[in-house]
């Protein structure tokens, strides 16, 4: 996908006068480093001291050690899957390779790459992916689990065979802010764990090759650093890298600088990106998990270097770990909310450790878990790692004292009833910052679970770049549990991560206070001249849920979509579905009852244009079945759809 000059147009649009001058800057600053000679760092007395303390590995539960060194194993074979495509090849990888196109990243200056160009580059998060060197913590985590030196060895190989191919502002690894930091991030861990191994000092602070490239990542995270309208997620991992590196590696003359433009950076962002209420502002739950784990991770760095970090940034992160047991499921699952492209902030678990889980583990074992928190079964190998170097945290603060149901600054409000059944109701925002990059059009759109599985589900993402019909797709109306008029988005898009028109939500009424029937009420004007008003009603007795749609207008065109999940067959007779799943080893089933005044059809697995599909994950798709009512909304009346869960 390459940007035309008008997308560079509408993209300047959404720019204020002091992000154009900062951009304008960073030109300048970028023209000047092409033609300089390469910087070199100078070093005061490198030595590595950010161990962890005595005993910690020990008290990693032995069931999460089996699950990572197993992962570990089969890296050592050179096998991994990243974003659904399976990998054999590293044992001695290709990090300019991107094997879903099988195209090879150019060769140049940093600067001059192409990367949103899959043509040119390939599919640039297969490339990245590989070299935010996650896996090379799970490495060297066995190591420092078996004290087996080959993992160590590999680690060594492959952090070599790197820095010899990446040099400082050559190539796609240079590119972009938030790949730099997460990579630090990791770089720190690494030397960590490897702690014991001999090799350590020798591959880090005795090597001036690693020497300059940590050096040379710092220095890029100082002068380019995300601004305005992009200063979501990216600038998050941008400084708790920066703060992680200068921390741990606080070993050039700008370290102290850096350390301290970094914590600023991250106070000031981290509350900028988060609701008062915890969750985060760009709506895209799996951003939440990134940052949480990215804030966990630095102000771990800072309490191992005896760095005093403000206490903002600890009620921040405890805000949002509170919300994060507020909105999940009886499984854990949070809601499936805008985009999610499987990124992690810091890796050190094997497969089949769930993330969420893990996250709730550590926000017990570092703010305290409260008494409605769910109970958290599963473990993971990150949970006493991390809690090993942050300090006591126990911010001054009221916690709710019972488990939150609607969080009016986001719009988000979930209804729960008997069996697991779990309701998320959207009237918030359309995403974060002028350009909202990783919202979706789904205002007013439910997702519906029963214990944990999904009934009517958020389609999830799929793909960012090179796919524009995909991307399309996932990101639109049609592809949510809600309605669509004219054929056409309730917001406006201006490029795959770029929103020209935001719809506006508000929600009009919530009683989620008592046990027979919860209730909600919201409307949003993304229709020029309409308003799209929804009531959802889940009642306990009965187990059902009632969602009414009204269409307050000159007439449209509708069409109303409702998104099964992938475990989810249904026999769609007329205006009726049943639906039936299988859920550890029995038989469920739902009856729904959809609109009579619409005309109803089924669609699975459908290309031209799509309709009818899942993504579990990033670059993965299955196909579900998705039911599409069309007709014509006059004003008269509403559409009222009615899910029983059965017996």
């Amino acid at each position: 996908m390459t940007m035309s000059a008008g997308w560079y147009l509408r993209r300047l649009s959404r720019m204020g006068p002091r992000e154009v001058g900062g951009r304008a800057v960073d030109a300048v600053r970028r023209r000047r480093w092409r033609s300089a000679r390469p910087a070199r760092p100078g070093v005061t007395g490198a030595r590595f001291t950010a161990v962890l303390p005595a005993g910690t590995i020990a008290a990693i539960p032995p069931d999460a050690a089996k699950r990572l060194i197993a992962e570990a194993d089969r890296l050592m074979y050179g096998h991994a899957e990243y974003f659904g495509v399976v990998r054999d090849d590293l044992t001695d990888p290709d990090w300019w390779y991107d094997p879903k196109t099988g195209r090879r990243a150019p060769w140049g200056h940093a600067f001059d790459v192409p990367y949103r160009n899959e043509d040119a580059v390939g599919d640039i998060k297969q490339i990245w992916e590989l070299s935010r060197h996650q896996y090379l913590t799970q490495l060297a985590a066995a190591y420092a689990i078996t004290g087996n030196e080959r993992y160590a060895e590999r680690v060594a190989e492959h952090l070599r065979s790197w820095w010899a191919a990446n040099a400082p502002l050559r190539g796609v690894h240079w590119v972009s802010g938030i790949e730099l930091g997460i990579r630090l991030l990791s770089w720190v861990w690494i030397r960590r764990l490897l702690d014991g191994w001999p090799g350590a000092a020798g591959l880090f602070e005795g090597n001036p090759v690693a020497l300059n490239q940590i050096w040379h990542h710092q220095r890029w995270l100082a002068s380019f650093p995300s601004r305005g309208s992009s200063a979501n997620n990216h600038v998050i991992a941008e400084a708790a890298g920066q703060l992680a590196a200068a921390c741990a590696f606080g070993w050039f003359p700008s370290s102290a600088r850096w350390r301290a433009d970094a914590l600023r950076s991250l106070e000031r962002h981290l509350r900028g990106n988060t609701f008062d209420s915890g969750l985060n502002r760009e709506l895209a739950t799996e951003y939440h998990g990134l940052v949480l784990e990215l804030g966990l991770a630095a102000v771990a760095e800072a309490d191992a270097a005896g760095v005093p970090v403000p206490a903002s940034v600890r009620l921040v992160l405890l805000r949002m770990t509170d919300a994060l047991a507020a909105i999940v499921d009886s499984r854990l699952r949070p809601p499936r909310q805008g985009d999610a492209d499987d990124g992690h902030g810091l890796v050190l678990d094997g497969a089949g450790t769930d993330r969420w889980s893990s996250l709730l583990a550590t926000g017990d074992a570092v703010f305290g878990g409260l008494a409605w928190w769910p109970k958290v079964t599963g473990t993971d190998v990150r949970t006493p790692l991390l809690a090993a170097l942050i300090g006591p945290t126990r911010p001054v603060t009221t916690r709710p004292a019972s488990r939150p149901a609607h969080f009016a600054d986001a719009g988000l409000t979930i209804l729960r009833g008997p069996e697991g059944i779990w309701c998320r109701c959207d009237g918030g925002p359309h995403g974060f910052l002028s350009i909202a990059a990783h919202a979706h059009a789904d205002a007013l759109s439910v997702e519906v679970r029963h214990d944990g599985v999904d009934v009517l589900a958020d389609p999830g993402t799929y793909c960012y770049h090179g796919q524009p019909e995909w991307r399309q797709y996932f990101r639109s109306t049609l592809g949510h549990n809600t309605l669509e008029l004219d054929g056409g988005d309730q917001s406006v898009s201006g490029g795959p991560f770029l929103w020209l028109r935001q719809a506006r939500s508000r929600v009009l009424a919530v009683d989620t206070s008592g046990e027979g029937v919860a209730r909600w009420c919201a409307e949003h004007d993304g229709y020029q001249r309409s308003v799209h008003r929804r009531r959802v009603e889940l009642t306990a007795a009965s187990r059902e849920l009632r969602v009414v749609d009204e269409v307050r207008g000159p007439s449209r065109d509708v069409r109303l979509a409702f998104h099964l999940g992938p475990a989810i067959a249904a026999d769609l007779v007329g205006n009726r579905a049943v639906l039936t799943w299988i859920r550890d080893g029995e038989g469920r089933s739902a009856v729904l009852d959809l609109p009579g005044q619409l005309s109803w059809r089924a669609h699975r697995g459908e290309t031209g244009p799509p309709l009818g599909w899942y993504s579990a994950g990033f670059g993965r798709k299955e196909p579900t079945t998705t039911l599409v009512g069309t007709g014509f909304a006059d004003g008269a009346e509403g559409f009222t759809t009615i899910l029983r869960f059965r017996g």
